[in-house]
């Protein structure tokens, strides 16, 4: 796979197949059992400690569900970063937080803790906490899930404009294929640990490939079969003639 600067790729494929152990292996959390995962001219696991630290700091990682520090409050969860990674002066902070959050639509929120956020809200100030060194690398894993639809609209919008905005190169791990295909660049279809497609939106929307068109579809049969393999139906219920 080739991630191109400035690009915003998505990665597609059935629960179990790799896509977030791949994430792990681009954040240096995994080690590859053969081949390489190469980032900025650097290949990520064979870096020191130090290395992979200063490496990450390019890295910014949405999580499933956001992930929030549920007792620090949206500013807190924000500024967490910038406090750990530089020696930024608080007033500084502050306007960069501010800044952050207003990107994502949520300045407003600055002094609220995150249970009196809604799930769509929570996901932004994530989302906002993401990008808070300005990575040159987002990775968002599940960004769609358990939003309702203005919620997934707007967070789609969002990662399009951030990354256009900041000049990043975005991937997406994602099962929402008909919101990812209206903001993505590439999409790479992976099953069973290798890639089984790629292209660009419309080439995934036009694709003759029966995996393809029963994941885009969402369709119940084809090569994912339906039932999981089994014994004869008949003898497993004792059924003669």
């Amino acid at each position: 796979m080739t991630f191109p600067r400035g690009k915003l790729i998505a990665i597609m494929g059935l629960s179990g197949c790799g896509k977030t152990t791949l994430l792990r292996h681009i954040g240096g959390a995994l080690k590859p059992d053969r081949g390489y995962v190469k980032m900025d001219g650097q290949v990520i696991h064979e870096l020191d400690q130090d290395g992979l630290y200063a490496m990450r700091r390019k890295m910014g990682l949405l999580f499933q569900f956001g992930a929030l520090f549920t007792d620090m409050s949206v500013f807190d969860n924000v500024a967490f970063q910038m406090r750990e990674h530089t020696d930024l002066p608080e007033d500084m902070i502050r306007d960069l937080v501010l800044m952050k959050l207003h990107a994502v639509g949520l300045r407003g929120t600055h002094n609220l803790m995150p249970s009196e956020l809604s799930g769509g809200m929570a996901r932004r100030v994530a989302l906002a906490r993401t990008i808070a060194l300005d990575p040159m690398l987002i990775m968002y894993d599940e960004p769609f899930a358990g939003l309702d639809p203005i919620s997934l609209t707007v967070v789609g919008d969002l990662i399009r404009r951030l990354n256009n905005a900041l000049g990043a190169t975005s991937v997406v791990v994602t099962h929402d294929v008909q919101e990812s295909l209206k903001i993505v660049d590439y999409v790479y279809f992976m099953a069973n640990g290798v890639i089984r497609a790629e292209g660009t939106p419309d080439e995934i929307r036009d694709s003759q490939e029966d995996f393809v068109r029963q994941f885009v579809h969402g369709e119940m049969d084809g090569p994912v079969p339906f039932h999981y393999p089994g014994g004869n139906y008949r003898q497993d219920l004792n059924l003669k003639g």
